[in-house]
Formats: C-alpha cells, sequence, structure tokens
C-alpha cells in the first residue's frame, strides 16, 4: 500500500501530474465530480501555542497545496477547515465536536500541546472519529487514550529521551538540573529523563517546574532567533532538534524542496521576513500527517464518514515509511499497536549564534517495549 504512494512508476507519475494540471485547469468540473475530503485542523491560533499554530497553518497549507496539485486524495480535492483551540483543553473538546457535528469533517488532526491532546481524546473517541495529532507526549503510547487516536508524524519524548539521553551523559555530563513546563508533556521529559539518567550512573539533582502560562518558549526557544542580541550567553549550548531549522551541509535531497514549500529559508526564518522564525523543530509533523492521512485513505478505499474505522485500521497496517518529500523530517517506523511513530533525532549546538548539528541518532535508538495494543480495543 505505502510502496505505490512512495514509489510511484513513471506512467503513475505523469497521471499524477496530469491530474494536477485538470485541477488547476477546470476546478469547477473536478468539483463537480468528486466532494471534497475534509480535514478538520485543531489549530492553536491563539493561547500559549500560537507561534506553533502560525507556523502550523501555514506548513499545512503548502502540504495541502502538494497534495491537491498532485490529484488530491483517491482523486478527490482535499480542504482543511481550521478552528482555534485557544491551547486549552476544554476549547479543544468543543473544536473536535464543532469540527466533526457541525462542519462535517472526515478526520480531525493538529494540536501539538499535550494537555490539550488529553482534553480532546476522548471527544474524539465519542464521536468515533480518526484524531491525528502532531504531538509528541507519551500519552498515545502509553495506552492512555483510544483507539481513535494516532500519532503518526511526529516521536513522542518516551523515543526521543531513549535516543539521546545516552549522547548527554556521555558528552555533557552526569549531573542535570531540570527545568520543564507544568503539565504532560513536561512530566514525560522529567520521569524518562531522569530515569534514564539514573540507569547510565546519572543524577537529576533538583527539578523545577514551571506553569505553562508562565513557561513561554524557555525549553526549545522556538520561533527565536538563537542570535538575537542578548541572547549571547546561549553560544555553546545544546538543544535537541526534532527537524533541523538552520540547513545542515549534508541536507537530504528533498529538504530544498520542503522549505520552499513551507515558505522557509536556510536559517529557517520567513524568506519573506527574516525576523520571523519558524517553529522548525516540530512543525513537519503537520506536513507528515496530512500525507499519512492521505496513504491511510487511499489503502482503506475511503469513501466518507462511514469509513472511517476502515482508515484506522489501513493506518494500523503501516510500517515502513521511507524518506521522501512526504517525510522530509526523515524516514520513519509506524507502530500500528501503538499508534506511534518512530524516526530520528538531532542535537545541535549553538555556533555563532547559529544552531549546528552535532549529532542524530539512529531510529533503533529511540525505540522501546510496547505499553499497549490498540488494535485489541473495541471502537
Amino acid at each position: 500500500m505505502t510502496k505505490g504512494l512512495l514509489h510511484p512508476t513513471r506512467r503513475g507519475l505523469l497521471m499524477a501530474g496530469g491530474a494536477g494540471l485538470l485541477t488547476a485547469a477546470l476546478p469547477g468540473y473536478v468539483g463537480a465530480q468528486a466532494a471534497p475530503i475534509k480535514i478538520g485542523f485543531q489549530l492553536h491560533r491563539t493561547g500559549i501555542g500560537a507561534a506553533y499554530g502560525r507556523w502550523y497553518e501555514r506548513t499545512a497549507q503548502a502540504a495541502l497545496k502538494l497534495i491537491n496539485d498532485g490529484g488530491g486524495i483517491a482523486g478527490r480535492p482535499v480542504e482543511i477547515l481550521f478552528e482555534d483551540d485557544a491551547t486549552d483543553p476544554k476549547r479543544g473538546s468543543e473544536v473536535v465536536d464543532k469540527l466533526t457535528q457541525s462542519d462535517g469533517c472526515d478526520v480531525v488532526m493538529g494540536t501539538l500541546f499535550s494537555h490539550v491532546v488529553i482534553g480532546s481524546a476522548p471527544r474524539a473517541g465519542e464521536l468515533k472519529v480518526p484524531y491525528l495529532v502532531c504531538s509528541e507526549g507519551y500519552h498515545v503510547a502509553s495506552g492512555m487514550l483510544n483507539r481513535w487516536t494516532l500519532q503518526p508524524g511526529i516521536t513522542d519524548v518516551r523515543s526521543q529521551i531513549q535516543a539521546m539521553a545516552p549522547w548527554i551523559s556521555a558528552n555533557l555530563g552526569k549531573k542535570v538540573t531540570m527545568v520543564f513546563p507544568d503539565f504532560a508533556f513536561g512530566h514525560d521529559h522529567r520521569d524518562f529523563f531522569t530515569a534514564k539518567m539514573a540507569e547510565m550512573g546519572g543524577e537529576v539533582i533538583a527539578q523545577i517546574a514551571i506553569p505553562p502560562t508562565e513557561f513561554g518558549f524557555i525549553d526549545s526557544l522556538e520561533a527565536v532567533d538563537t542570535a538575537t542580541p542578548g541572547l549571547e550567553f546561549l553560544e555553546g549550548t545544546h538543544f535537541w532538534e526534532g527537524h533541523n531549522r538552520v540547513k545542515p551541509a549534508d541536507a537530504g535531497e528533498h529538504e530544498a524542496a520542503y522549505r520552499a514549500a513551507v515558505g522557509v529559508d536556510d536559517n529557517g526564518a520567513s524568506v519573506s521576513d527574516a525576523a520571523d522564525v519558524s517553529t522548525y523543530a516540530h512543525m513537519f509533523s503537520t506536513w507528515e500527517t496530512l500525507f499519512a492521512i492521505k496513504a491511510g485513505m487511499e489503502a482503506a478505499g475511503y469513501q466518507g464518514p462511514g469509513d472511517r474505522q476502515k482508515f484506522v485500521e489501513a493506518m494500523e497496517a503501516m510500517t515502513d515509511l521511507p524518506y521522501g518529500i512526504e517525510r522530509p523530517q526523515g524516514a520513519k517506523m509506524f507502530n500500528g499497536k501503538t499508534h506511534q511513530v518512530f524516526g530520528t533525532q538531532n542535537i545541535s549546538q549553538v555556533q555563532g549564534g547559529k544552531l549546528v548539528r552535532v549529532h542524530q541518532t539512529s531510529m533503533a535508538d529511540g525505540a522501546y517495549e510496547d505499553a499497549v495494543d490498540y488494535t485489541t480495543m473495541s471502537f
């Protein structure tokens, strides 16, 4: 199923290109032949996640254009309906309800902040609508949620720490003070990193929890230029990056096309405004999740809401997800039992005011034993 999507024949490419040209030339005709697939996007447009939401929206729009230019999903055009969740768990649940019940979306995707995911997933389960999150908490793979919730576009905290902690211990030291946001995402960091350091003979000597409304982006400095005056103290500091903001010298062959599509230059800033720095380390997840939806729907022969269960089952059957324009961050492996994807991680260092990759993990570095098998759960 995946090979057909990811490794098309020359004839298939010509047909897809033709479909894209036909869509561009005759949008009324194509629209009349097939109703659009509607994807609801639960967006952090306001609240503490707004910087992410702004770039998640841009990235999703860019992926949407590429998908529609290539013929849509199984020949049907695709629409995205964005709805602000205010980075708030209560509002998040209401958004899932609105996008599904009022707007008629086939699936819902989007949100990053883990407390919003945890507050929203139960409603998706009640409505029996696929909920594809671009979060990083261990909440999906832990079995906390339900069979309708999947995380196919970005790795989780447990895997990230499993992969990176050995390098940190070997290169940066064994005594650690942790500063973390006081909600689920931060708690995962606290718990897994503390345990992993102890396993390697290290110690977390202090834990400082910061309320999320006061935390801002000090944990990652995303959407912040590391060369900003006043941040000189960051020189030599190391950061985790899911996707390297500053284009590495050995970047993959699809990196340039992805950056051009989302409007980001080689330094990770908007091509139209160098002061507008992207949330590059995370926003690829929306792009990759949209392509995962496309693959899952086409494998399931998706026709409408009556096929939502078939879509989830098709997603659960996915495994190897090779590197390509569909996955510009890198190759991944999807675990259908845990509904969680696994991939590589990057450690970068601020050098001359710029983030420079100094280490990349392997996919195997982030593997851990399954804690749940969603495929045994009822829908």
